[in-house]
């Protein structure tokens, strides 16, 4: 199965997927989705795929997973937060000692310029806010971080916006799928939901493409 039929398989059916993972790897099933969370939000060189990491329905779909006790949702919580804060930091260091140095850069291997400028724009209409605010949202989630190292926003400062945004991310649409996926209705259109939640999360980053193209035709 290649990743686009897993990324497929998953958007319709994510809690069989997740239930799967947990037959076959038993209690690693929590060190597989730590490592899930802390990729997305902390590997800058993987941003290139960032789009098709579902980060969001995969978090609604381990919140339903642990409503049919599959899960500890104890555990799980405070585990992705720490995940997310995790790649935050690693992200935050590689823009402090590199930054410069790949933004101005003609080649910057794996990282896409586009994904690079549109994370700047939204950085500095934000400020330190982005931080928080970014983190509900794909590709620059993983970006603001490299970009907060980059321009030297002061750690402590940082630290406590991105704790604030993991602790939201997590905790929201972790518990949103643990009560919701605990109706009947949900669980009959799981799919529904799944990709309803992701074009929510994609909704700023549609709008500046949409918002680009009307400006470059006028």
């Amino acid at each position: 199965m290649d990743l686009i039929d897993l990324i497929i398989k998953f958007l319709s059916q994510p809690d069989q997927i997740l239930s799967k993972l947990i037959d076959r790897y038993d209690n690693w099933i929590y060190a597989i989705l730590f490592f899930l969370v802390f990729a997305e939000t902390g590997l800058i060189i993987l941003s290139f795929i960032m789009p098709f990491l579902p980060g969001d329905a995969l978090i609604f779909a381990i919140g339903m997973i642990a409503a049919r006790g599959e899960l500890n949702i104890v555990i799980i919580i405070p585990l992705l937060i720490f995940a997310a804060l995790l790649g935050d930091n690693l992200n935050y260091y590689i823009g402090r000692k590199f930054g410069n140095y790949i933004l101005n850069s003609d080649k910057t291997f794996f990282i896409q310029k586009s994904h690079i400028i549109r994370a700047q724009k939204f950085f500095e209409k934000n400020g330190r806010n982005s931080i928080i605010i970014a983190r509900f949202i794909p590709v620059v989630r993983t970006i603001v971080p490299f970009l907060s190292g980059t321009t030297n926003i002061h750690y402590k400062t940082f630290l406590k916006f991105s704790f604030i945004g993991a602790l939201l991310w997590v905790a929201v649409i972790s518990l949103l799928g643990y009560f919701l996926g605990q109706i009947e209705y949900v669980k009959n259109h799981l799919e529904k939901f799944i990709i309803l939640i992701i074009i929510v999360a994609n909704i700023p980053l549609l709008k500046q493409i949409f918002f680009r193209k009307k400006d470059k035709v006028e």
